[in-house]
């Protein structure tokens, strides 16, 4: 068994990438709808997201519509991979082999 991802197992980052998750991929959630999901200020979650685009997690588009500036935010699929392997790792801890066998 591996060890859980560090970045990821933070609970504010966990929350995110979990959120995150739910979309399919490649679609992409406005800064301020996700800021509104998980209940976070504007500052706590741009310093947890830029810890998550810093590992390649997420990708973050700064755009406009008309003249207002959107922020834009996806899973990357090495987010999506690193979260897989997160939740396989999760289940492990969760549902350990039979104790009584011999290993």
């Amino acid at each position: 068994m591996s060890e859980l991802d560090p970045v990821i197992h933070a609970q504010a980052r966990l929350r995110v990438v979990v959120t995150l998750a739910t979309l399919a991929d490649g679609d992409r959630i406005a800064f301020p709808r996700l800021q509104e999901l998980l209940a976070m200020t504007a500052g706590n979650l741009s310093v947890h997201l830029r810890k998550l685009e810093d590992a390649g997690y997420v990708e973050i588009d700064k755009t406009h519509r008309g003249r207002t500036p959107t922020t834009l935010v996806r899973l990357s699929r090495r987010g999506r991979r690193a979260f897989e392997e997160y939740t396989e790792n999760i289940r492990a801890l969760l549902d350990p082999a039979d104790p009584r066998e011999p290993r």
